[in-house]
C-alpha cells in the first residue's frame, strides 16, 4: 500500500513520470532547429510561434516537418518511458509534456500551441485515439486549408473517443489536453470568428499575422 512520502509509490512514480514528462516537452525544437539553420530565433518569425506551422513560415518544408515530428515525439517518447511504470506514470508523463512544451521553464513558461505534442502523446497512450485524430486533422486541413481549425476540431474531438476507446482516465487527460490547446488558440479562434484566419500556405512569410 502506498505511504505518503514513499517515493516509489503509486503517486510518487506517477510525480517523478510528471517532471520527467515536462522536462522533455519543454525542449523547444522549432526554436533549436530553426536557429541551428540559420533563421535566427522563430519567435520573431511570422506568429512568434514555435511550432511546425510557424517555421513553415520560414520556407523550410524541411524543419517544420522535423518540427512536427520532434515534437510529437517528445509526447510520445515521455509516455513510452513513463508506461513501463504503469498507466497511471503514462498518463502523468503525456500531461507533463504537454504542460512542458506549452509553458517551457526555458521561454519563461511562453512555448508552442500544444498539437504536435498532443498527438504524439496520444498515439502513444491509445493509439487507435491518436490515429482518428491525426486522421481528423488532415481531413480538415486538406478540405478548409486551415491549421488551426483543424487542430481545434481534432483535439476538441478526442475526448469522446477516448472515452468511447479507453475509458474515463485517457479521456480526462484528453480533456486537459483539449483545454490547454484552445487555451493556447484564443487569438486563433477569434480570428475564426471573423473569417479571417491564415490559410496553409507553403511559401516564404517572414511577417504573417
Amino acid at each position: 500500500m502506498f505511504e505518503f512520502g514513499n517515493a516509489t509509490g503509486p503517486i510518487g512514480l506517477a510525480v517523478a513520470a510528471f517532471a520527467s514528462g515536462y522536462l522533455l516537452g519543454s525542449v523547444p525544437f522549432g526554436l533549436v532547429f530553426t536557429k541551428l539553420a540559420g533563421y535566427g530565433d522563430i519567435r520573431s518569425i511570422g506568429s512568434g510561434n514555435i511550432g511546425a506551422t510557424n517555421v513553415l513560415r520560414t520556407g523550410s518544408k524541411t524543419l517544420a516537418a522535423l518540427t512536427l515530428v520532434f515534437d510529437g515525439g517528445k509526447g510520445a517518447a515521455a509516455v513510452g518511458l513513463a508506461a513501463v511504470l504503469g498507466p497511471l506514470p503514462a498518463l502523468a508523463a503525456g500531461g507533463g509534456a504537454m504542460l512542458g512544451h506549452i509553458f517551457p521553464v526555458w521561454l519563461r513558461f511562453r512555448g508552442g500551441k500544444g498539437v504536435a505534442t498532443a498527438l504524439g502523446t496520444l498515439l502513444a497512450l491509445a493509439w487507435p485515439v491518436g490515429v482518428i485524430a491525426c486522421a481528423t486533422w488532415l481531413v480538415v486541413a486538406f478540405a478548409l486549408r486551415i491549421s488551426s481549425l483543424s487542430a481545434l476540431v481534432a483535439i476538441g474531438a478526442s475526448p469522446l473517443w477516448a472515452w468511447v476507446i479507453e475509458g474515463t482516465g485517457l479521456a480526462l487527460l484528453c480533456l486537459l489536453i483539449a483545454g490547454l490547446v484552445f487555451y493556447r488558440h484564443q487569438e486563433n479562434i477569434r480570428r475564426l470568428r471573423r473569417g479571417d484566419e491564415p490559410r496553409i500556405r507553403l511559401g516564404k512569410s517572414r511577417r504573417d499575422p
